[in-house]
């Protein structure tokens, strides 16, 4: 059952009008309250998500030694611990079933090429990290220049008026998981192919056309640009005066050592 603690439940909970939570504010309401009447999370996930053909079950069904995306792969459920984490596990993979079931099959097969090791390997941490910290941008061609760039006055500032044609959606459940309390350094990982802009705001297009194109060798290649989100126009008070932009240690420059394909 979900863990009992003063306001109800042991985790806290996410304020759904926080424009980072669009995509997920209806579930993630709807579980939320069904685990503080009781219900066991997995349970809970499984009764609202469960016609997407998604089963969620306890943690303690993992068998010991047995990865966790290999078990997925095998049964086709999706092990669950209580707390925000799994939460937003949850949510993902009801807004991006096809790109879940994409990797896990590309997690999968690099179990059965080389084993369950100390060391994952470069597919294995991509996939990892995508699934944990992946953003998936819409955005006009000009803010991805700026953005692969890392020049953060021109995308946030001197184009500031150019992010009411961006759509920006978190993929990773860790990512989402920070943003409940929020803090300045919050970074994500973009991923470095623009969602088509006729696809508009369904969601379902777009994960139907992540799942049509990612592949183990682009992964391996780690096709990802960083960025702090809390500078997204919109998304934090404070951003609206360019100083905070100002903030080295957060929007850091692009190094000369650094390739802008990284």
């Amino acid at each position: 059952m979900c863990a009992v603690g003063n306001a109800g439940i042991g985790w806290p909970s996410p304020d759904w009008s926080q424009p980072w939570f669009w995509p997920f504010a209806a579930d993630g309401a709807a579980v939320r309250a069904a685990c503080e009447a009781g219900v066991p999370l997995p349970q809970a996930l499984t009764s609202r998500i469960g016609a997407k053909g998604l089963r969620f079950v306890p943690q303690a069904e993992l068998p010991e030694g047995t990865a966790y995306e290999q078990f997925i792969f095998d049964t086709g459920t999706v092990p669950t611990r209580e707390g925000l984490h799994d939460f937003f596990n949850g949510l993902v993979w009801a807004r991006f079933p096809a790109t879940k079931r994409l990797l896990n099959r590309l997690q999968a097969a690099q179990i059965a090429q080389a084993g369950v090791g100390q060391v994952r390997g470069p597919v294995r941490d991509a996939i990892t990290l995508f699934d944990e910290n992946a953003v998936l941008l819409q955005a006009p061609d000009a803010l991805w220049d700026a953005l692969l760039a890392r020049e953060w006055t021109r995308l946030f500032v001197d184009l500031r008026p150019l992010w009411a044609q961006t759509r920006l959606v978190l993929f990773g459940h860790a990512l989402t998981e920070k943003l409940v309390t929020p803090y300045k350094s919050i970074t994500g990982h973009v991923y470095r192919s623009p969602v088509p802009p006729e696809l508009g705001d369904d969601l379902a297009a777009w994960d139907r056309w992540l799942a049509a194109r990612l592949t183990a060798a682009e992964l391996s290649t780690k096709p990802f640009t960083p960025l702090p989100v809390l500078g997204v126009p919109g998304w934090w008070p404070a951003n609206e005066d360019p100083a905070f932009y100002g903030d080295v240690s957060v929007f850091r420059p692009i190094r000369s050592s650094t390739a802008p394909t990284t």
